[in-house]
């Protein structure tokens, strides 16, 4: 094994439950409901995807200042993400992975400025060797670009890499870039379906590292 690749958000840190949360005050603010099942789809997709600003304005049938909404949800979001730890088990891997000898990176549908700022605020930045975003591809998750743009970075093939993700749309491009995929569902994600994936952790405290390299090892790429 020469390489791991982290999704970040969801799976480093639970930005993602940040945004719904900041999301949903903002609709009951304007006296409507963001519900979960509307917005587990949203996890992990490429941005532009979902407009929440066009559905809450659907909901409530009238426009809003989407300046207004948009700051208000961005200040609330920072909000709760500064008080939010590092997901279970995501230092012991790095950890681990460093003494191994092992490369890292991060492959996100979110921008390098998003996932960099977080990172650097959690002291990761400096954990790893690759980081790729959505402006570094034509087409983001659940299309394979970002991780084979990780791999060529990383100078890894397919199967000496594993892919950790927390969302279908992540693991699905994981998959279809041949990776051995270990989805972690979030709080958000763990009602959706992961079947496709090579293996499903509840968190990465789980399982060792070392045991989670012989799986990997062990398995058979379709």
């Amino acid at each position: 094994m020469k390489a791991l690749i982290f999704d970040f958000d969801g799976l480093i840190v639970d930005t993602e439950v940040a945004e719904f949360e900041a999301w949903r005050e903002v609709y009951a603010g304007h006296g409507a409901e963001l519900t979960l099942e509307v917005w587990a789809d949203v996890v992990g997709s490429a941005q532009g995807y979902f407009d929440p600003v066009a559905y809450l304005e659907g909901l409530i049938g009238r426009p809003v200042d989407r300046a207004k909404v948009q700051a208000q949800r961005r200040r609330r979001t920072m909000e709760i993400i500064e008080e939010l730890p590092i997901l279970p088990g995501v230092l012991e891997y790095l950890d681990e992975a460093r003494d191994r000898g092992l490369l890292l990176g991060v492959a996100s549908n979110s921008s390098h400025e998003w996932v960099e700022g977080h990172l650097a605020r959690k002291g990761l930045l400096d954990r790893f060797d690759v980081i790729r975003c959505a402006e570094d591809v034509e087409k983001a998750k659940p299309a394979p670009d970002l991780y084979l743009s990780a791999l060529s970075a990383l100078d890894a093939r397919p199967d000496e890499a594993i892919a950790f993700e927390d969302s279908p749309h992540g693991a699905r491009a994981a998959v279809a870039a041949g990776i051995y995929c270990v989805a972690v569902p979030s709080t958000l994600t763990k009602h959706l379906d992961f079947s496709f994936a090579d293996l499903k952790l509840n968190s990465l405290a789980d399982l060792p590292l070392a045991d989670l390299i012989r799986l990997a090892k062990n398995a058979e790429r379709v």
